[in-house]
């Protein structure tokens, strides 16, 4: 583990966020890719789809794979998906998103429902663990 430690590797998606409250988009350590919590904000720091689960869904995932790809990982090397959700009746909108990119991946997957996110306009966060 030492050694694994010795090869950390942080990157950014100069989201404002990731200043604010001090995290890094994705950490590699090794040949595993752990990306944090990742909303619907895109790179104008504009959230996306206000009110549309479906819509917010696919701009974090779009996200999920800047940092890997930033990571050097692709999408296809995701293993874990853990996703909060602020209204789990709404599982639907976001399977459809989701099914979009990870339909022929299949990542292991935890769906949780939350109280609130950070921004009361968040409908969702998803982090994401990949292996190289």
């Amino acid at each position: 583990m030492k050694a694994e430690l010795s090869q950390r590797s942080q990157y950014s998606t100069s989201s404002k966020w990731e200043n604010i409250a001090s995290y890094s988009r994705a950490i590699k350590v090794g040949n595993t890719v752990y990306v944090s919590c990742t909303t619907a904000f895109d790179e104008k720091g504009e959230l996306v789809g206000i009110g549309n689960m479906y819509q917010q869904t696919w701009q974090a995932l779009k996200n999920i794979e800047l940092g890997l790809n930033k990571a050097g990982a692709p999408l296809a090397a995701v293993v874990k998906t853990i996703a909060y959700v602020t209204d789990i009746s709404r599982v639907l909108e976001y399977s459809k998103a989701y099914s979009e990119f990870f339909s022929k991946i299949r990542p292991a997957s935890t769906l949780v429902e939350v109280k609130q996110l950070v921004d009361p306009r968040m409908l969702i966060e998803i982090e994401a663990i990949a292996v190289l």
